[in-house]
């Protein structure tokens, strides 16, 4: 198993255990827990592979991708009663698989020789999108567009790294941890001492 192959299972996993999380809080049933958590769990990816126009989505070319996100919902479907706040595990595992998932998307911008700016948004993307999608499905305020959150801002920042390490090192394995470490810290920063952006406030009208 390759790096990057080693990767995308990975995101798929955990990431597919938020969105069996996410069917827990609605309580859904079991084909609603596998539906979430393949969404969730193929999202970010499918949608950097329809751009990169890869020849081949990644879990076309390895269904051991949506078996993984099945167990996930299958695991979370049988297990979620036991913990004791299901949305405060739902956002750790999240901050997990995004700490994943953007090394995960710019890997493979990066193995197809596409210049930075494309490395970025793949990251961001690879990151984000399936859990946008899970939030929008269940009616959620999606994590990325909460006030302040820095979630989009980790991954790019953490996407960023990754292209500013491989002007230093040609290490494929320093670039993608890099990226990870740097993504995952920001976002656990902001889960444990709230670290946020500033936010938008209009000022009042004149009289």
């Amino acid at each position: 198993m390759s790096l990057l192959q080693g990767l995308d299972y990975a995101a798929v996993f955990i990431f597919g255990l938020t969105g069996a999380l996410a069917a827990s809080r609605a309580q859904l049933d079991i084909v609603g827990f596998v539906f979430l958590a393949c969404l969730t769990a193929v999202g970010g990816g499918t949608l950097r592979d329809v751009i990169l126009n890869r020849e081949a989505v990644f879990w076309v070319a390895d269904p051991g991708m949506i078996l993984s996100a099945c167990v996930a919902a299958i695991l979370v479907f049988f297990t979620a009663h036991f913990l004791e706040s299901r949305l405060r595990t739902l956002e750790w595992l999240d901050a997990l698989a995004l700490g994943v998932a953007v090394p995960a998307g710019v890997g493979v911008a990066l193995g197809m020789g596409q210049d930075w700016p494309i490395v970025l948004i793949m990251g961001v993307a690879t990151g984000t999108f399936g859990g946008l999608m899970r939030d929008v499905v269940c009616n959620e305020v999606p994590l990325i567009l909460k006030k302040g959150e820095l979630y989009a801002t980790a991954a790019f920042a953490g996407a960023l790294a990754a292209v500013i390490t491989t002007f230093v090192t040609d290490s494929s394995l320093l670039t993608l941890l890099t990226c990870g470490v740097t993504t995952f810290a920001l976002r656990a920063g902001s889960l444990l001492f709230g670290w946020c952006l500033p936010v938008y406030k209009s000022r009042p009208p004149r009289a």
